[in-house]
């Protein structure tokens, strides 16, 4: 397991961002490109858009600053594994004071969705899945906005664990791929104050 500390406690005003965007995942190489993994894809096509430099190594995450339409984000990819994510994420929000109502958006795998679909929420309940959970455990409240990522769910006789650490069939990864540009739009529009349009915008958009 990788462990990625800073004990600074203060973030100096220079460094200072307005939303962290974190995208949950498995840091070791054999869980690239699995389903559970799509948010560091997302996260991967955001830093390619906006060229953010994702060089940082802190707060147990791998991590970028960079301006997304114009608001000083943080890119973050937490190095905890996808259980304890938010052992990374409540230790990032601390550092750079803020509040995960307000300054916090998370994108994750959902396999209520199927694969090249978006689903956009302001706040919700863990539904079932293990990163969220820690990161409303960890930070104390459920009340942060997601981006949620249509991975499929699991055949029938399969166990949940091996259908989201597996691999996308090719037709899937062809959906997915038609999906992340628009989770990339959707985050655009998030830090902006511009969540009901994202919903407006992709919640309504079904890709079968």
């Amino acid at each position: 397991m990788l462990h990625f500390f800073n004990r600074t406690k203060t973030c100096p005003l220079e460094d200072h961002v307005m939303y962290v965007i974190a995208g949950l995942g498995n840091p070791d190489s054999k869980y690239r490109n699995t389903r559970h993994n799509i948010g560091f894809d997302v996260i991967d096509a955001l830093a390619e858009k906006y060229n953010i430099n994702m060089n940082e190594r802190k707060h147990r995450a791998v991590c970028g600053r960079g301006i997304i339409e114009g608001v000083k984000v943080l890119l973050a990819k937490p190095q905890t594994y996808m259980n304890a994510s938010g052992d990374s994420i409540a230790e990032i929000l601390k550092f750079y004071k803020l509040d995960a109502k307000e300054g916090l958006i998370v994108i994750f795998d959902d396999i209520s969705l199927l694969p090249g679909n978006i689903r956009i929420r302001k706040k919700g309940s863990a539904g079932g899945h293990n990163g969220i959970k820690s990161i409303i455990a960890r930070c104390g409240t459920s009340e942060f906005a997601r981006i949620k990522v249509g991975v499929g769910g699991k055949p029938e006789g399969w166990d949940l664990a091996d259908h989201v650490l597996g691999h996308f069939s090719k037709s899937e990864r062809e959906l997915v791929e038609q999906s992340i540009p628009d989770a990339c739009l959707a985050a655009g529009y998030m830090v902006n104050g511009g969540a009901d349009r994202a919903m407006n915008e992709f919640n309504a958009k079904r890709r079968e």
